[in-house]
């Protein structure tokens, strides 16, 4: 699937204040807070759109073929 980016203001102090106490908990800032969008994503789009959505990704999805494994064509006499 596409992905986009978001960005929003916020205070610059607080901000920090949540980085800094987030990585002293080894936690990562953008993980958490794409958790919090799908959080987001999951309360207030309806199911049905989101199964319709995941079908969508599923079918766009390019598929990766395998080479045929080249069968033993050597002839022994």
């Amino acid at each position: 699937m596409k992905k986009t980016s978001v960005s929003i203001l916020y205070d610059d102090e607080k901000l920090n204040a949540i980085k800094l106490y987030m990585s002293q908990r080894d936690l990562d800032f953008k993980e958490e807070l794409e958790k919090s969008v799908d959080s987001l994503y999951a309360k207030y789009v309806p199911a049905n759109v989101r199964e319709f959505i995941d079908m969508k990704t599923v079918l766009t999805k390019p598929s990766k073929h395998k080479k045929p494994q080249e069968e033993n064509t050597e002839v022994v006499t």
